[in-house]
């Protein structure tokens, strides 16, 4: 698998996008509050460094969300069955997620606060 052209490797990047689309309803949740943060930033048109900042944490999240995805599916391979150990790995995936998600709300409301 190594060495393949872009487009093939793009298409295996893209193919990951829509299982998590497709099977992840935390992703989608992530998505929607993406598009509904970057209409916020139409309607109050701050200065380019909060959409830099913006976008930086949105594609954090969204990659952290593919990033737990990834863990997961590979988690459930090793050990179907439960097992403490995968529990954890899983629950610090999930905990990386939520500390990434409320940077990016603590970025929103500095941007808000800013435009007063």
């Amino acid at each position: 698998m190594k060495n393949l052209g872009f487009d093939r490797r793009m298409g295996f990047a893209v193919q990951g996008w829509r299982h998590a689309w497709r099977h992840e309803y935390s992703f989608r949740t992530q998505v929607f509050a993406a598009l509904l943060v970057f209409a916020l930033l139409a309607v109050l048109r701050p200065h380019l460094v909060w959409w830099a900042l913006v976008g930086v944490m949105v594609s954090l999240v969204l990659a952290a969300e593919l990033f737990n995805t990834a863990l997961e599916n590979l988690a459930d391979i090793i050990s179907p069955q439960a097992h403490p150990a995968i529990k954890i790995a899983k629950d610090c995936a999930a905990g990386a997620v939520l500390v990434l998600s409320a940077g990016a709300v603590w970025v929103a409301v500095l941007m808000v606060l800013a435009q007063r």
